[in-house]
């Protein structure tokens, strides 16, 4: 078997090559799970989050919040939900960030005619 040179396994590599990422590439690790619901009609698990997509929080201080997906970070790799807000001390309200890997996805946003293409190549029907 031939060792691949270019993918290192070392975590300060990892670490670097995810720090450094472009922000094009990165959209592939926003990414979270599909609802069971939409597993089964769609035919595949995950798929990269958009804004306009309801989703359901798993994980963490806001577990069990749904709302729509306000924003995309691309930079900082975290969602913005509507509704999941934390307050300041001088009583204003700021968006949390939310890591993708901890909400599930319950609705998709299909108004785009690129994700409907997304949908119909990855082996489901959209409907």
């Amino acid at each position: 078997m031939k060792m691949r040179r270019d993918i290192s396994s070392k975590p300060r590599k990892q670490r670097k090559r995810l720090y450094n990422m472009p922000y094009h590439l990165r959209h592939k690790l926003l990414s979270a799970p599909l609802s069971p619901t939409l597993r089964e009609k769609y035919g595949f698990r995950s798929i990269p989050l958009r804004t306009g997509d309801k989703v359901l929080i798993m994980r963490g201080e806001f577990t069990g919040f749904e709302g729509k997906i306000v924003k995309v970070d691309r930079k900082r790799l975290r969602v913005y939900v509507e509704k999941v807000v934390r307050k300041k001390t001088d009583g204003s309200e700021v968006l949390v960030p939310i890591h993708p890997s901890k909400v599930m996805v319950t609705e998709l946003n299909l108004k785009d005619e690129f994700r409907k293409a997304i949908i119909e190549r990855r082996g489901g029907g959209v409907g």
